[in-house]
């Protein structure tokens, strides 16, 4: 049996204070409809560390499952992106010193990050409080978590609040492939219900289509029930298709 796939993934972190205690997340969706939360404390810190903590954990997970190819994680931190992608490699070469010649702040996480680097792995940037599910249920997890508390995590499959929970799911039984493309239409709805922006790198996961393909549409197409939009951030939108269009 194929083990499942992981094709999305979210982190963030939180501080109450700044420094003060703070807590970190992540989260993961798997390609057949599984969805795994993760989460922890700490007493004295910062936000920035919060959120190269959440980085950190996460990719330690990811390492242990199959992904897609041009797996991304979500995060409304640019100085992670940055860091991560842009800034590590100097600091390196100059000893772990700034362009200002002072010391680079939280050099052990950055050293821990770089070493539970990833082929194929990379980070987007997803503005933070702007309606993207993934990212506010990570920022709930990590703020409830900086505040002491410890919030619910989800781990495993998510029945349907309208189905009994000893009721079985019809789709338990289709074969792993319709399972799969389920989850994809699902995801594909949701993104377009919130308008969310995907990156070339996630829309070739979602409509199982060479990047390099994709890189050549210029114009509005269709992809089963939804418009697939090009926008001028380089990002691209779902909408789904009007009753006209269907007839």
């Amino acid at each position: 049996m194929t083990k499942p796939h992981l094709i999305t993934a979210a982190c963030d972190g939180a501080c109450s204070g700044n420094p003060g205690p703070g807590g970190w997340a992540y989260l993961l969706h798997f390609d057949d409809g599984r969805v795994e939360e993760g989460g922890g404390f700490s007493e004295k810190t910062t936000n920035n560390r919060m959120e190269m903590q959440a980085a950190l954990e996460l990719l330690k997970r990811i390492a242990l499952e199959p992904r897609q190819s041009g797996f991304t994680i979500r995060t409304d931190s640019k100085y992670l992106i940055q860091g991560f992608s842009q800034w590590l490699k100097g600091w390196k070469q100059k000893g772990w010193k700034k362009a200002d010649g002072k010391p680079v702040l939280n050099r052990d996480l950055w050293e821990a990050l770089d070493q539970a680097r990833l082929p194929g792995v990379a980070f987007t940037h997803v503005k933070g409080h702007s309606g993207d599910a993934d990212n506010e249920r990570v920022d709930a997890i990590a703020v409830a978590f900086s505040r002491g508390e410890k919030p619910v995590l989800t781990s495993g499959f998510q029945p349907p609040a309208s189905r009994p929970p000893d009721a079985a799911d019809p789709m338990d039984f289709a074969p792993p492939r319709l399972n799969r493309l389920l989850t994809r239409l699902e995801m594909a709805d949701r993104w377009a219900t919130g308008g969310y922006g995907l990156t070339m790198a996630e829309l070739a996961q979602l409509v199982e289509m060479p990047e390099a393909e994709l890189s050549q549409r210029q114009q509005p197409w269709l992809w089963r029930d939804w418009q697939v939009l090009p926008c001028l951030d380089g990002c691209w939108r779902l909408r789904r298709k009007s009753l006209a269009q269907h007839r």
